[in-house]
């Protein structure tokens, strides 16, 4: 009969990393257990074999040429809303607001859009390759209801808070101070996490597909 491994890499005996063919993998990634040189991929940072699909140049046209395109074209648009639109009065509140004219269905696609972050996108599909067509489904589901609840809430301060910016002036005008910096406190954590999870799941993908050195991509991507 077969010997069967834990799927753990740092206690696999040299036995079973050299003959994975031989042996009963159970729970394990499928290049494990895959042909005789399955071994040859244990321990590789690489998904395509140390090769890259796209050329590096493609991840600098991505990451430089992409920014650049969407800060223009944004500059653009501002211009013309305030040329041919009769906004030539905008302001930075009426630009960071939205002129406070967005409707429930732009609201919920921007509650949405949000909370998709790198995570989202990246341990979806690993758990896609792990389990199957489950794996996302249940994944995403775990975020509908926090999504739902939020989209409500929103709803529901664009009544009552009509001219607030942020959560926390929300939480000063009902709690007061000290609620206020507690709140600030977390929303800045939150805010620096998810800022350097978004920018480290973005580079390591740009170096993944195009072999753009991930240090470099994590400084131009914003």
């Amino acid at each position: 009969m077969a010997t069967a491994f834990s799927c753990d890499k740092s206690t696999a005996p040299a036995e079973f990393i050299a003959n994975l063919a031989t042996y009963a993998v159970e729970n394990c990634p499928v290049s494990w257990s895959v042909g005789a040189n399955a071994a040859e991929m244990v321990g590789r940072d690489s998904y395509f074999q140390g090769s890259t699909p796209l050329d590096t140049w493609v991840g600098y046209l991505v990451v430089v040429g992409f920014g650049a395109l969407f800060s223009v074209f944004t500059t653009i648009v501002v211009y013309l809303d305030k040329t041919f639109a009769g906004n030539a009065s905008m302001t930075s509140e009426h630009f960071n607001t939205a002129g406070r004219m967005v409707k429930t269905g732009l609201t919920a696609s921007v509650i949405v859009s949000q909370w998709t972050w790198a995570a989202t996108l990246l341990q979806s599909s690993n758990v896609a390759w792990q389990y199957g067509v489950s794996g996302p489904f249940w994944y995403a589901s775990g975020a509908t209801i926090q999504v739902l609840l939020f989209g409500v809430l929103a709803i529901s301060l664009k009544d009552i808070a009509p001219s607030a910016h942020t959560m926390c002036e929300i939480v000063r005008a009902r709690w007061g101070k000290s609620a206020h910096l507690t709140f600030l406190f977390f929303a800045f954590c939150a805010n620096i996490i998810v800022t350097s999870m978004l920018l480290l799941g973005g580079a390591a993908t740009v170096e993944a597909l195009t072999g753009m050195k991930y240090e470099l991509a994590a400084f131009l991507i914003p």
